[in-house]
């Protein structure tokens, strides 16, 4: 007995899980589901944002404010507690994911409008890169092969987008944006994952989806931005930007980043690129660049080089 108590003792304890999820441990392919899912939604962001009659910054204020409207009822109702019990430190760090989230909106969008795009969602898409790097700074040092699966990923992208950086001051600002929106978007997952091992993704997403909306409409009002006076048809594709790119895409990743890790979430995210250009040509009728085919499967296999560098350090630290 001694013995057995000892060695019951000693086990190692389960990870916690965040409150409201069940109390259940996810497994990979749930996540992997999830993020797909997550992916294809944001994917539909570009082509619904290109085909909306509205100011960049107001566009990013509305999908942001809906999904707190869509996420009220839902976090007064059955997270009061847990949004009332949240932490200085979470609430600080929720808070501060909100804000990255702002200035990561804040800056890609316009920048589509003083840069070309591809140089823009080339930049943008820098996000892997500044993720590990920020790991690396806290003291995480991501082997060798998620370092080359994520170059492969971004390789992918330059292939499809390819870099075309001009050198008029305009362009160079849009050039700049486009690359603080990647920094930003960054931190936007390093803290997200941080807040999610111990908050609900509903109560997580409702203060970070709250504190985008605040900053963003102080921005809009501050810029001159107009925020109302659309068609009916542009108040329609702004809800579905909110329920698709929104919720089901930045509250999924949300939702599979506790699982996943940053890592490798922030490198799926690289997926959208062909993504956006797969439903651009379906909707839209414009047909994706024939190197957007091989640019897929390298995007693909830097992804499954991140994965398989994940696991085994998972395998390592556990042994």
């Amino acid at each position: 007995m001694p013995t057995a108590r000892a060695a019951r003792a000693s086990a190692p304890a389960a990870t916690p899980t965040a409150p409201g999820d069940g109390g259940r441990f996810h497994s990979g392919p749930v996540d992997i589901a999830l993020l797909t899912v997550a992916i294809a939604g944001v994917s539909l962001s570009a082509p619904l944002a290109a085909a909306t009659v509205a100011p960049a910054l107001a566009i990013a204020f509305w999908r942001n404010a809906m999904a707190v409207g869509a996420l009220t009822p839902f976090a007064l109702w059955r997270h009061r507690g847990e949004l009332r019990g949240m932490g200085r430190r979470t609430a600080l760090l929720s808070v501060g994911a909100g804000a990255l989230l702002a200035v990561h909106f804040g800056a890609w969008l316009p920048s589509l409008h003083m840069t070309s795009v591809a140089s823009s969602t080339a930049l943008v898409t820098t996000t892997p890169i500044w993720t590990a790097l920020l790991l690396r700074l806290r003291g995480h040092r991501p082997p060798a092969l998620a370092w080359l699966g994520m170059g492969l990923a971004i390789l992918g992208v330059v292939i499809l987008t390819g870099v075309d950086l001009s050198a008029s001051p305009r362009a160079l600002l849009g050039d700049g944006l486009a690359l603080l929106g990647g920094i930003a978007a960054a931190g936007y997952v390093l803290l997200g994952a941080e807040v999610r091992r111990s908050v609900s993704t509903t109560a997580y997403a409702y203060v970070c989806y709250t504190t985008t909306s605040v900053l963003l409409l102080l921005t809009c009002l501050v810029a001159g931005a107009e925020l109302g006076g659309y068609s009916g048809t542009t108040w329609l594709r702004l809800a579905a930007l909110t329920v698709t790119a929104q919720l089901l895409g930045h509250t999924l990743i949300n939702r599979v980043v506790k699982g996943l890790g940053p890592s490798v979430t922030s490198t799926a995210i690289l997926l959208e690129t062909p993504g956006a250009a797969l439903i651009a040509a379906l909707w839209l009728g414009q047909m994706p660049p024939v190197a957007a085919y091989p640019a897929l499967g390298v995007i693909l296999g830097g992804l499954a080089l991140v994965i398989m560098a994940d696991g085994k350090g998972a395998s390592n630290e556990t042994g």
